[in-house]
């Protein structure tokens, strides 16, 4: 018999920064259960040259610093905050866990095991069952089902002579190829771009097959570093300004792209997804250097010859080397009240920001008594696959915001959060500064005036 206080499923990182948060505010016993070998979640599987979209400064948990304060001197990211790569958020992982969780005392970890109804943990290579004792709460850190292209399940098949590969592959092959197809048109796709790009490969040479224009967040708009103060904030209040004046989804779009907020690879197309993904103009401008771009729905079959697509078929080269970015990332599911009965549910409280979440959700629960009291604190914001999401998202961020502000611990959980940074860039300016102290009464102003207007433009979408 297993008996811990709360039963932590899955160790990614918003259930490594829950149980971080949690193990720092009381002394309850934690367990973590999860059925990869090693503690980082979907960072286990993914391709090699992945990077953080976000600074790592976003990331992680709340005890622990990612990475260093350090500028990026070249590449795509020149001028801005570093992003971390796989192997150091792996490496990351893998310390938190060692030398800050189970170092505790007060966390236990089974990897390779999986929770089942009527508690009960599974090992997945022996069969072996436990029962467990949750003296208080099962935490759901798993609601949010990465899909990646070393997992997912396709939707294409692939003909006879045809090689088709998923970005983890590509470092390894790329080479015995002098033509390329990158298939999707999100985070893992332009990454796959750019990575051939930066590794010499001209733009003639690749084809992008994009089923979905994406809007990107400009991620100039997000460094959380003294030097950035004015770009950034009065980026949080032209951004909040353009939801207080627009009319429509497609007016907001428009809007955040003329301020700089928002970015698109092809002027002459509007995009019709947002998921969130951050952008640096510099990688926009080397995207829109490949020219053969093919938007004609999704994919259907990869022959020799041809690609057969949503809409029609169009020809290929047979020495084309094609790479599967078509995975969704984030899927899309109903939001959860987050604190149930003996039961929490992990869910982004801030957008897009998942370990912030978890860390305050874990704040919450230690600080509050009633489900009620916690919940009207934390409601989930809805992932976002469009613009019309992203304004449901905004309205739900906006109220958490301000009913956080309102309670004493939470607004000063929030302004100290190493995972918040821009809190913490605002709490340190100087009073007689008066240009920045300007700057933050603009962005109060503008928040109450893009809250008044947003249910308005609410009505605006379809149901």
């Amino acid at each position: 018999m297993i008996e811990t206080d709360y039963l932590v499923i899955g160790a990614g990182l918003s259930g490594l920064a829950f149980a971080d948060e949690l193990t720092r505010r009381t002394d309850a016993h934690v367990t973590i259960v999860d059925k990869r070998d090693a503690p980082g979640g979907h960072w286990n599987d993914a391709y090699p040259f992945v990077r953080l979209h976000q600074p790592s400064s976003f990331y992680g948990v709340e005890s622990t610093p990612l990475g260093d304060e350090r500028i990026d001197s070249d590449g795509y990211n020149k001028g801005f905050a570093r992003l971390a790569d796989a192997p150091e958020i792996i490496a990351y992982c893998h310390a938190v866990m060692r030398d800050r969780l189970l170092a505790s005392g007060r966390v236990s970890y089974l990897p390779m095991s999986s929770y089942e109804t009527g508690d009960r943990v599974r090992q997945l290579l022996s069969g072996k069952v436990q029962q467990i004792r949750i003296r208080r709460k099962l935490v759901d850190a798993s609601y949010y089902t990465n899909s990646i292209p070393l997992t997912h399940k396709r939707t294409f098949t692939t003909g006879p002579g045809v090689r088709r590969i998923v970005p983890n592959d590509l470092p390894r092959v790329a080479h015995e190829f002098d033509y390329y197809a990158v298939i999707g048109a999100g985070k893992t796709a332009t990454d796959t771009c750019l990575w051939l790009l930066s590794r010499g490969v001209a733009p003639e040479r690749i084809r992008w097959v994009v089923s979905r224009d994406q809007w990107f967040v400009n991620r100039a708009k997000i460094q959380p570093a003294p030097e950035f103060f004015t770009e950034v904030f009065s980026g949080i209040a032209q951004a909040r300004e353009d939801i207080a004046l627009a009319t429509s989804a497609r007016d907001l779009a428009c809007r955040h792209e003329e301020a700089g907020f928002w970015l698109r690879v092809d002027k002459n197309v509007e995009p019709t997804v947002f998921r969130a993904a951050f952008m640096s103009e510099g990688e926009v401008e080397a995207l829109s250097s490949i020219r053969d771009v093919i938007r004609m729905g999704k994919v259907r079959h990869l022959a020799d010859d041809r690609l057969d697509m949503s809409s029609r078929s169009v020809s290929a080269r047979p020495d084309t080397l094609y790479i599967d970015c078509s995975a969704s990332a984030v899927c899309q599911k109903p939001g959860l009240p987050i604190f149930q009965d003996g039961r929490i549910v992990i869910q982004a409280v801030r957008f897009p920001q998942i370990p912030f979440s978890g860390a305050l959700i874990a704040f919450i629960e230690a600080q509050f008594d009633t489900d009620d009291e916690k919940n009207a604190l934390a409601a989930p914001v809805p992932v976002p696959i469009s613009v019309d999401d992203y304004i449901r998202g905004m309205k739900v961020d906006l109220e958490n915001r301000l009913r956080q502000a309102t309670s004493p611990p939470v607004r000063d959980w929030i302004k100290n959060s190493r995972l918040d940074g821009f809190s913490m860039m605002a709490s340190g300016i100087d009073p007689k500064d008066l240009e920045k102290v300007a700057l933050l009464d603009r962005i109060k102003a503008s928040t109450v005036a893009a809250y008044s207007n947003i249910s308005r433009l609410l009505t605006t979408l379809p149901a």
